[in-house]
């Protein structure tokens, strides 16, 4: 009897010690190993998934050249230099179409004294006509003399204005402000604008740029004008700039049998970033919002005979769950049925 007293005894202590060692390894296996998460609830939106291209709006690239021929005499910026507008970038010699205006107002100097001297004329003619010293026809040629002069003097004027504007042109100015995109010129080089203005710089506003995002033939019913965008550059993969969209063209564009619409988007946060032309954007387009559902992160839900579970803890114990899910948005999706806010679940 004794002996099977201390055999009993002995079971029950080893029971009640792989009891306790149970207990500890499911504390220890939330505590440490597993990583929890709770419900919450967040705003979901869906979206359409872009790849984009950064572009010049309309008027932000600016070819900039002379409407004046000559030789070079000044260039007064490189590329990458920002400039302001109405800044001189570049300046011609001046030489010959000085001389022209020189000569445009010599003769206009000429032209005012012929005026002024048949505008005296005709005074005196028409004094000495009312005291009939001279005849009539006298009278007319003095007036026709004092007309003629009078429109030299117009076109002298004229000729002045021409030469001038022409001396101008030497003066290469710059349009808007921007940065310089390019220099298609050099100190010394001869330059003519016979027949069409010979590039000197391109100038890009920075600021004027918008996103040209391919939109998939399957997602493009679903674009609309005015919804907000985001989207992240590779220089800048941390910063989400924000957009709108302006205008949807209606023609596709096809690359590998793959039909694309360009969808421009107007930047509308730079996050005191530059963004220069060209770089390639992945864009968010944002079609609809739902505010404050229940959601989980991606990470929580895994796949079992085609339905979503999740692994939810009870107090030291996990059990297994099918959740039904709604709107998926920045690795996060809506939890419809299955879930309540609070609740503690493993993430994968």
């Amino acid at each position: 009897m004794k002996r099977r007293l201390m055999s009993f005894i002995g079971l029950v202590v080893l029971a009640t010690l792989l009891g306790e060692c149970n207990k500890s390894g499911d504390a220890q296996k939330d505590g440490n190993n597993i990583q929890m998460v709770k419900v919450s609830r967040r705003d979901i939106s869906t979206s359409v998934l872009a790849t984009g291209i950064v572009k010049p709006m309309v008027g932000a690239e600016v070819r900039v050249g002379s409407q004046a021929s000559g030789t070079v005499k000044h260039l007064y910026v490189n590329i990458g230099d920002m400039v302001k507008k109405g800044q001189v970038l570049a300046e011609l010699d001046p030489a010959e179409l000085q001389a022209v205006y020189n000569q445009a107002k010599a003769a206009l100097a000429n032209a005012r004294a012929n005026y002024e001297y048949a505008k005296l004329d005709l005074k005196r003619q028409r004094s000495l006509l009312k005291q009939n010293f001279i005849s009539q026809n006298q009278l007319d040629l003095a007036e026709k003399s004092f007309e003629i002069n009078k429109a030299k003097l117009q076109q002298a004027e004229a000729n002045l204005a021409y030469a001038g504007v022409q001396l101008g042109y030497t003066k290469i100015i710059a349009p808007i402000s921007g940065v310089i995109a390019s220099v298609s010129t050099q100190e010394g080089e001869t330059v003519t604008s016979r027949f069409s203005a010979p590039t000197f710089v391109t100038i890009i506003n920075l600021k004027k740029l918008e996103v040209w995002a391919y939109v998939d033939e399957t997602d493009i019913g679903r674009v609309k004008i005015g919804q907000h965008s985001t989207f992240t550059v590779d220089t800048y993969p941390a910063t989400d700039f924000e957009g709108e969209v302006t205008a949807i063209y209606p023609k596709a564009v096809i690359q590998d049998n793959v039909v694309d619409y360009v969808t421009t988007i107007k930047i509308t946060n730079f996050k005191e970033k530059i963004l220069r032309p060209e770089m390639t954007a992945t864009v968010n387009i944002f079609l609809k919002t739902r505010k404050n559902v229940l959601a989980i992160p991606r990470k929580a839900i895994h796949n079992e005979g085609g339905g979503k579970f999740v692994t939810i803890l009870k107090g030291n114990k996990t059990e297994k769950r099918k959740i039904v899910l709604g709107w998926e948005s920045d690795g996060y999706y809506q939890v419809l049925n299955g879930l309540k806010e609070g609740e503690k679940i493993e993430m994968q």
